[in-house]
């Protein structure tokens, strides 16, 4: 009888666990997904876009992160499925279970690498960008006469391109989350009956 009332507890922690990781990452991936859209379309209308070459692996790596938090997404509801099997007549085996769990850590490391790489190339694009700025002063200077001959000196950093950092840390957070949701769970499913 232990074991029946053990699994039911796995169980129920698989479910809720998984609902909650299902939520957290879908209403941040909405957020990464408004970012990149936002960024997509507000990059070609910024007046000289072709300054920003050195974020595009950084968001090319962020959009490879959100790809993966998607199959984490789709995950978590396998979590649920598997948690709400353990109530069933038919029921996964521990090893089974165990396996879909760890796909999902393995789905959030790999997502956590890809943005934490995205995260350093967007880092390095904007300090350079910053360390070419004109001291003392909060923004571009035209340097030269005016018309042909003038060029412009200095770029500032622009809001598009601190909301693609913006974008890029959102779906950070939303894998080392379900990374501590994935680790708790495969914790829970091996943890020795009291």
């Amino acid at each position: 009888m232990a074991d029946q009332i053990e699994l039911q507890h796995i169980g129920s922690s698989l479910r809720r666990m998984g609902w909650l990781r299902f939520w957290i990452q879908l209403v941040l991936g909405v957020v990464v997904v408004g970012v990149l859209v936002f960024n997509n379309i507000g990059g070609r209308l910024v007046a000289n876009s072709q300054r920003a070459l050195g974020l595009g692996p950084g968001i090319s790596l962020t959009t490879l992160a959100f790809l993966i938090l998607l199959w984490g997404i789709w995950h978590s509801w396998l979590v649920v499925r598997c948690g709400r099997a353990l109530a069933s007549p038919v029921k996964p085996s521990k090893g089974e279970t165990s396996k879909l769990i760890k796909r999902g850590l393995l789905a959030d490391l790999f997502g956590l690498t890809m943005a934490a790489i995205g995260y350093q190339s967007l880092a390095g694009s904007l300090f350079v960008q910053a360390s070419q700025q004109v001291p003392g002063f909060f923004g571009a200077q035209i340097q030269g006469a005016g018309g042909a001959g003038s060029r412009l000196v200095g770029l500032p950093i622009t809001s598009i391109e601190m909301f693609s950092v913006l974008g890029n840390t959102q779906v950070l957070f939303a894998h080392l989350l379900g990374l501590i949701i994935t680790l708790w769970l495969l914790q829970r499913v091996h943890r020795p009956a009291r």
